[in-house]
């Protein structure tokens, strides 16, 4: 049995990777911690709930007995400069991976990143630069294992929604294209299911590499690899 804990609850990828936790025969207890509650309900769920999301010296003994973080925390860069981007992208995300690796190295991280993201630092594109910075930080850490997930088109499902309104309107409107979507581009097109289902079983398993584009994210997903998934 798995203890799980999860940042980004509330975001549109966090509501389908708590769902898919929630409905885990194999996850004991989820663990969130984020600004605001989720609203769900549920035997499993404990929620934290902390204005302050660089300092988590209070919750050293919530962290003790985690198995896998999943972190889906993260905002989009549209109208931020780079400053901000960067405390929420990067120094949040690391402020809370620090906390764990030091409260219990044994356990597994997960970190949804973005496709494209750019693992040099020295792209055009600032959030590709600032999220790969992330992703390296995070992969240099003495963690049981990391894994970067890198999906590109989002499908959200079963109630999930993205708190970004511009986003919003994009899912709404093209809602009834993504089957057609999954035809024309099944390479780049994934859902808050699949990312929820394949973080579980690397928690499980381990992951086939450390950086899992959306081919990959789907796969694991699906249960192809199964038994033969390993660590990278």
């Amino acid at each position: 049995m798995m203890n799980v804990l999860l940042f980004g609850a509330t975001g549109m990828v966090g509501q389908g990777v708590l769902r898919e936790c929630l409905l885990a025969d194999d996850v004991a207890r989820v663990v969130t911690i984020g600004r605001r509650a989720s609203g769900v309900q549920h035997p499993k769920l404990r929620e934290i709930v902390q204005s302050d999301l660089l300092d988590y010296r209070a919750l050293e003994d919530e962290l003790r007995d985690i198995d896998a973080c999943f972190f889906c925390l993260g905002m989009s860069s549209i109208g931020k400069d780079e400053a901000d981007y960067v405390r929420v992208t990067f120094d949040i995300t690391l402020a809370a991976a620090r906390a764990l690796v030091r409260a219990n190295p044994r356990a597994k991280f997960v970190y949804v990143s973005g496709a494209g993201a750019d693992s040099t630092g020295g792209g055009p594109r600032m959030w590709a630069r600032v999220r790969g910075r992330t992703e390296n930080a995070l992969l240099a850490m003495p963690f049981a294992s990391v894994c970067v997930f890198r999906p590109g088109v989002i499908q959200p499902l079963y109630g999930a929604r993205s708190k970004t309104p511009l986003y919003h309107l994009f899912y709404v409107a093209f809602a009834p294209l993504f089957p057609l979507l999954r035809l024309l581009i099944p390479k780049q097109v994934s859902s808050t299911a699949s990312i929820g289902k394949a973080m579980l079983e690397i928690a499980r398993h381990g992951a086939p590499k450390a950086i899992l584009d959306t081919p990959d994210i789907n796969e694991v997903a699906n249960g192809a690899m199964n038994g033969d998934v390993r660590a990278a």
